[in-house]
């Protein structure tokens, strides 16, 4: 059994790059908001800038913080004898469970643009969403939604 422990902690760490990015694009919808009714109005981009969206899961990290302390208590327990495996066995433990939540947390960010967009009726919104498209500062966009529920996407 002790032989598929790393091999468990890996895939547990593994998980964490399965974090669905593609909620942080203009082109994907969540279930709930399919057959509703949704505002558009007009606007052009006035600036834009690079950014990334960390998921904000209340959970983040647990899974990878978990995986790492696996492992790094499996690799650190294959160090010396008596007191001096406990203790690297610890120390790994500590060590893998900082260093999984940091792969996690690098996992769960996607690269996404900040919009600048002055609309028709003279007022300017800032959206952030998934960077998946080459915006350019001057292009005429609709902006789908309103308040914390709003899209770019193209005009």
């Amino acid at each position: 059994m002790t032989r598929y422990l790393p091999v468990i902690a890996l895939g547990i760490l593994t998980l964490g790059g399965c974090a669905n990015s593609d909620i942080y694009s203009g082109d994907t919808y969540r279930g709930s908001q399919a057959k509703t009714g949704q505002t558009v109005t007009y606007g052009t981009i006035q600036a834009l800038r690079p950014v990334s969206i960390q998921a904000d899961d209340q959970n983040s990290g647990v899974l990878g913080g978990l995986g790492g302390a696996v492992m790094g208590g499996l690799l650190g327990n294959q160090i010396g004898g008596g007191s001096g495996r406990t203790i690297a066995t610890a120390a790994g433990a500590i060590g893998g469970s900082v260093a999984g939540k940091k792969i996690e947390d690098s996992a769960n960010r996607v690269n996404a643009v900040e919009m600048e967009i002055r609309r028709e009726t003279g007022d300017t919104v800032i959206v952030v969403q998934k960077a998946d498209r080459d915006w350019q500062v001057g292009q005429r966009v609709r902006l789908i939604g309103n308040g914390a529920n709003m899209s770019v996407a193209p005009y």
